[in-house]
């Protein structure tokens, strides 16, 4: 039985068949592409439970892919980048990546990005509520409003982790452990990035949340208590 299916974007087609060869020995069943257009095009056909995505792709670049991709699924994306500015990797984490390695890399380390990525078990039982917002940990979503909200598997990752202890002030390092698991080796600057990104999908102002607060001085908490 395949682990998985996995998309692999790279015109790099060396990169791509060593990387091939490690995961389809790990169990997953690959599909490749070669550039930004065909990777749009496989995402669509194969229906993939994970991309491996180059940033430097022609024909249409590595973050309008992801920008595209976010505009219509959650799949989560792998970032491949030979660009090693902290910068540069926020922008895609932004833009909806999952997470990023940095060229050079090995093949086992990809394969074992992926699996931690794809193992990420939701969080059962029954679904969560604050006011207008709802995260149910069976369906692995989040509504607000009864309506759906379209986070990446590392948002709501976050998200659920602060919502079980409400009132709770977290650390950046505390959350990138409960979050993304104790092995991670996720920036905590990059948890900034994400809790960013929730506030614009969450919050009537971004500028003045009610569900995730700052903590001064510490990091972040959700907010116990949330008015309607």
């Amino acid at each position: 039985m395949s682990e998985g299916r996995i998309l692999e974007v790279d015109d790099e087609k060396k990169i791509v068949e060593s990387c091939r060869l490690y995961l389809e020995h790990a169990g997953f069943e690959v599909v490749c592409a070669y550039n930004g257009e065909q990777a749009l095009e496989e995402a669509r056909e194969s229906r993939p439970d994970l991309i491996v995505l180059d940033l430097m792709l022609p024909r249409v670049d590595g973050l309008e892919v992801c920008r595209r991709l976010r505009a219509g699924s959650q799949v989560p994306i792998l970032m491949l980048t030979a660009r090693s500015t902290e910068e540069d990797k926020i922008l895609g984490l932004n833009l909806g990546a999952d997470d990023y390695l940095t060229k050079p890399f090995s093949p086992r380390e990809l394969v074992a990005r992926v699996r931690a990525i794809l193992r990420r078990a939701p969080t059962t039982g029954d679904p969560l509520r604050f006011g207008s917002l709802e995260i149910d940990g069976e369906r692995h979503e989040v509504r607000l409003r009864g309506e759906p909200v379209a986070l990446t598997p590392r948002e709501y990752d976050l998200l659920a982790a602060l919502a079980h202890a409400p009132g709770r002030a977290f650390t950046r390092a505390r959350l990138v452990e409960a979050a993304f698991g104790a092995d991670s080796d996720v920036l905590e600057r990059t948890v900034d990035a994400h809790v960013m990104n929730l506030r614009r999908k969450l919050e009537d102002d971004p500028a003045s949340p009610r569900f995730v607060v700052t903590v001064p001085g510490v990091g972040y908490r959700f907010a116990g208590e949330v008015p309607e």
